[in-house]
């Protein structure tokens, strides 16, 4: 039977020393607020599923393999397609709403090392 919660009541957990998250997972899909610091880089990975970023405070720099970046700011949505390498600097501290699907097994199992250690962040 479906039940309401709040991110509230969602395990906050320590990425590393710039990003944390809360996430929830269903049969399918895999729905995560992420805090990212200012001058916080997600790695440069891919996955299966497709993503869908909803900024909800501050902007994030998108990065692509064919050299194409984009900046998505609060109220902005990106989609990225499955398989789809990409890297993201945040410009500013940034709070986003990340949908994924199919669900993300690899932050599920915990097996999602390219967040969980402490790269290089940007100087400002």
């Amino acid at each position: 039977m479906p039940a309401a919660t709040s991110f509230e009541k969602v395990e906050h957990e320590k990425l590393n020393a710039h990003i944390s998250r809360q996430m929830m997972s269903g049969e399918d899909a895999t729905l995560a607020r992420i805090f990212i610091a200012r001058g916080g880089i997600v790695p440069r990975h891919s996955h299966r599923s497709e993503q869908f970023s909803l900024i909800m405070s501050g902007a994030l720099k998108f990065f692509f393999d064919d050299g194409e970046t984009t900046v998505v700011h609060a109220g902005e949505i990106v989609l990225i397609p499955a398989h789809v390498p990409h890297k993201a600097e945040a410009l500013e501290d940034t709070v986003d709403i990340d949908f994924f699907a199919p669900r993300r097994e690899d932050w599920i199992n915990k097996t999602d090392a390219y967040l969980r250690s402490d790269v290089p962040q940007k100087k400002d």
